[in-house]
């Protein structure tokens, strides 16, 4: 039986273990799972996934994963660019080094990557990408400005792309989850930890975004476990009609229509009574 080979970044923890569980127990998919150390990958080889090493900062890594996929299929038939990760920090305080890490991950490795699937995808006249971006690039939260600068870029390249690909067969979906019960939350908090001095221009409002995130990504109403975002990734990479875009949680949808409808002036008015402890 012929499959579509699904190559997906990032499946080592989080939303990207969850979409490759799920979409392994598929007889029509093969499913490619990918990470920088391919031995965090076992228990997706034992759900029968196949694995492979990728680091999306680093080219050889990249262009050896899509040869392999193009040598078994031909082409890659679905790329999932779901590897990315929060550093937080003010943008006065954050290190730009670390801004620029973040931007290799969560902004060139998709890009790069795409561009090597690419050519394969067009001469077989078929192919699905899905970036799974966040509610984070459709609105902005204090301590997050960097992050949220890295999710706006993943929209405005998908925007381009989705257009840019039809031609050829090739639609584009983008996911935007909001809070998703991962390791994202302690990543964030970490690199809040570590982005300011002690007693610095910005600890109160650092020490607010923590405890704010920490009740967040806890509450149950507001958040969701990475498997419903595993659904929503399958349906955009296997539906006969995907959308262009699917945000995930009624809290995401909840914000994202608020700072559509009402603007800059009612969402920052909604910030100030989240944040009235630190302002």
């Amino acid at each position: 039986m012929t499959t579509t080979a699904i190559l997906i970044t990032g499946t080592s923890s989080g939303i990207g273990r969850a979409t490759a569980l799920r979409l392994a127990a598929r007889p029509d998919l093969t499913v490619y799972a990918t990470a920088r150390r391919p031995e965090t990958l076992a228990p997706l080889a034992g759900a029968g996934a196949r694995t492979l090493a990728l680091d999306v900062t680093d080219e050889e890594s990249m262009a050896a994963a899509v040869k392999t996929v193009e040598a078994e299929h031909g082409s890659v038939g679905v790329l999932v660019n779901n590897a990315g990760y929060g550093a937080y920090g003010t943008v006065e305080e954050t290190d730009l080094a670390e801004v620029r890490r973040q931007f290799e991950t969560n902004v060139f490795g998709l890009a790069r990557l795409t561009q090597l699937a690419l050519p394969g995808m067009r001469a077989a006249g078929h192919g699905r990408i899905v970036n799974v971006g966040s509610m984070g690039g459709r609105l902005v939260f204090p301590v997050a400005g960097y992050y949220h600068a890295s999710k706006y870029a993943v929209e405005a390249l998908t925007d381009a792309l989705r257009f840019e690909a039809a031609p050829f067969g090739i639609k584009v979906s983008l996911v935007e989850p909001g809070l998703i019960r991962t390791a994202f939350g302690g990543t964030a908090a970490r690199t809040l930890a570590g982005s300011a001095a002690a007693a610095g221009p910005y600890t109160r409002l650092n020490d607010v975004m923590d405890q704010q995130m920490a009740r967040s990504f806890e509450s149950r109403t507001l958040s969701a476990p990475p498997e419903a975002v595993a659904e929503v990734i399958e349906r955009a990479a296997t539906g006969a009609r995907p959308r262009t875009r699917y945000v995930i949680t009624p809290a995401a949808r909840l914000l994202v229509q608020i700072r559509r409808l009402f603007g800059a002036g009612v969402f920052d008015a909604y910030l100030r009574r989240q944040f009235r402890a630190a302002v």
